[in-house]
């Protein structure tokens, strides 16, 4: 099979990797990729992946196969739809169905028409209205931005002082919500339609510092396993939330189609959803494909032609991975700096690199999250691996988190 992957960031590499594994596949198109995996897959620059109808014209002259969407923007500008109307399967959403991610105001009326727990909410246009309408919530709350924010957009504001400082910087609409308190879980299925499959849970970190301190990021780190919740908790979830935010999706006349990623909050009452995302979650995913034990191809493959696999092979071991990042992030920071230990990190656990590029035959960071490590085994010896191989790796203003 001839196959495409659109996207540019270690999830993408970890599914890159696991691609070339399978005895199915023929030739693997990367757009536009990074640094790594140099010689083994072909890398596409001249497109923007966003562009849809380019896209699509290429992908025909190219007699691809399959595309597999990584991120959320090009769902959102639509590249599945111009795929599938080119008759080239593509496992991802459609334009239609990802608003689940893109606007967290057609989210959360989903969640309340359907009757799926979520957070006590409200939509403001922009600043003004936010401001006002904090006047009727006391702290913490949450502001979340309406559109993309690469998983940014978010301020859990716990005192006043700082609800009313995340509603001023508001630059559009937005959803203010209750704080929900509990654990969080990251919960992805493979859905067809009403159909769907259950990946192995797993927990993103998402502040920047020690202690899920510091501000929001697209994620630091991430435990997958199965033993982060019981059977009957795996039950709950398919039952109030997955199966009728499926069911409600049909019912618009939008069915949905790849991975549904549920953000979820462990309360005392339940799990509650915080938020959806229509991909894979980074860096969820690094941590899964360690225990994920399925040809990769032949699975996705089924998905993007209308199908459902009947079950997946899992191992039961834990996973992590850990985002290596660059000085300020997710303020501020500078590029362009050598990554020196890569080769002998590889001892130690899988490397997927995110923001890199090869700069005169050297690898050098491109962005904020550089490198994810990940490893499996007992939950110790997993975080023994990846910290292991993080302190291989060196480049100005390295930092990561130590507790995942």
């Amino acid at each position: 099979m001839q196959v495409l992957l659109i996207g540019a960031g270690a999830r993408e590499n970890a599914l890159a990797a696991r691609l070339l594994e399978s005895p199915g596949l023929g030739k693997l198109y990367w757009l536009p990729g990074n640094a790594a995996l140099e010689g083994r897959v072909s890398k596409v620059r001249d497109i923007d992946p966003c562009d849809g109808p380019g896209i699509a014209t290429w992908a025909q002259r190219q007699a691809i196969d399959l595309a597999v969407i990584g991120p959320e923007a090009p769902l959102l500008a639509g590249v599945s739809d111009c795929l599938e109307e080119v008759g080239v399967p593509c496992f991802g959403p459609s334009r239609a169905a990802a608003r689940l991610e893109g606007s967290k105001a057609f989210a959360k009326d989903l969640l309340a028409q359907a009757g799926i727990p979520t957070a006590k909410y409200v939509k403001v246009s922009g600043a003004q209205e936010a401001l006002e309408a904090l006047e009727n919530w006391g702290a913490p709350v949450v502001i979340k931005a309406d559109g993309l924010a690469a998983g940014k957009g978010v301020t859990v504001a716990m005192t006043q002082e700082e609800a009313r400082k995340a509603a001023e910087e508001l630059t559009g609409p937005a959803v203010i919500e209750e704080y929900l308190e509990g654990k969080e879980l990251s919960f992805m299925v493979l859905a067809q339609g009403q159909e769907y499959v259950p990946l192995a849970p797993s927990r993103d970190h998402k502040r920047a510092g020690d202690g899920d301190t510091g501000p929001n990021t697209g994620g630091m780190g991430a435990l997958a396993g199965f033993g982060l919740i019981s059977q009957g908790l795996q039950q709950e979830i398919s039952c109030k939330i997955i199966k009728p935010t499926l069911a409600a999706m049909a019912k618009l006349g939008t069915p949905y189609k790849g991975v549904l990623y549920a953000g979820l909050m462990l309360t005392a009452q339940g799990p509650k959803v915080l938020e959806f995302n229509v991909r894979f979650g980074d860096p969820e995913t690094q941590a899964i494909l360690q225990l994920w034990e399925d040809d990769l191809l032949e699975v996705l493959n089924t998905i993007a032609r209308g199908g459902v696999p009947k079950g997946l092979l899992w191992s039961r071991d834990w996973a992590v991975s850990l985002v290596l990042a660059s000085g300020g992030y997710p303020g501020s920071f500078e590029t362009g700096y050598k990554i020196q230990g890569l080769e002998e990190a590889l001892e130690y656990a899988l490397v997927y690199q995110a923001g890199t590029k090869l700069t005169q035959g050297e690898i050098v960071t491109a962005a904020g999250r550089v490198i994810t490590l990940a490893a499996k085994g007992s939950l110790e010896l997993a975080r023994e691996k990846v910290y292991a191989a993080a302190s291989k790796i060196h480049f100005p203003g390295i930092h990561y988190r130590r507790d995942i």
